[in-house]
């Protein structure tokens, strides 16, 4: 975790939850945080069985040229990503562990820019975690960030985050993470090769 949003909304995440491996969604105060709220996200469980945003910082959506609420979350990664991006969320859920990516995001012309993404759990008042708190944070600032929207995210590497106590992660949700992260390192590794081509024949 490198970024000053990324470690200040996880460090707010921390000191609301207490002892709890979760808080409760009630327990988060936008006032709290209001300079981290552009930045910001929240995602549901939906009855359809997928997960969506209910809610989307207003930097977020510029990112992607349109607001995002309601959207399906696996809609911003990748062809071929989507299943593993949704099944890591739930398992972030289901085990009430949070999740860092690093991710590489594209324009529909071909630029490109790293991300980092947190994802931490929140429970309902019944104790399921249902909904996820999150942000999504440039590693450097880009001009043409504010210009052009990205087209999707492609996932290079996730983890884990560490949480009290020493708690480790269960057995069967790290298979699940090696197993994206693999997948994004080598579809990462393909797509730049591909932008790269796509951009030198343009250039003919």
């Amino acid at each position: 975790m490198r970024l000053q949003t990324t470690i200040e909304i996880f460090d707010y995440w921390n000191r609301i939850r207490g002892t709890a491996d979760a808080p409760l969604k009630s327990q988060v105060e936008p006032s709290a945080v209001p300079h981290l709220l552009q930045s910001l996200f929240i995602l549901e469980k939906r009855d359809g069985g997928d997960i969506g945003f209910r809610l989307a910082g207003t930097r977020i959506c510029d990112l992607f040229g349109r607001d995002l609420r309601g959207e399906r979350f696996s809609s911003l990664w990748a062809n071929g990503q989507h299943t593993d991006i949704e099944r890591t969320a739930m398992g972030v859920m289901d085990h009430a562990m949070p999740a860092l990516f690093n991710a590489t995001g594209y324009s529909t012309v071909g630029h490109q820019a790293s991300f980092e993404i947190v994802m931490m759990p929140l429970r309902s008042r019944d104790g399921a975690c249902d909904r996820l708190l999150g942000a999504i944070t440039p590693a450097a600032a880009a001009s043409w960030l504010e210009i052009v929207p990205l087209e999707f995210l492609a996932l290079d590497r996730s983890r884990l985050l560490p949480t009290h106590f020493g708690r480790a992660a269960p057995a069967d949700v790290r298979p699940v993470n090696e197993v994206v992260a693999g997948i994004g390192a080598r579809f990462g590794q393909v797509m730049r090769r591909m932008v790269s081509q796509l951009l030198s024949v343009e250039a003919r």
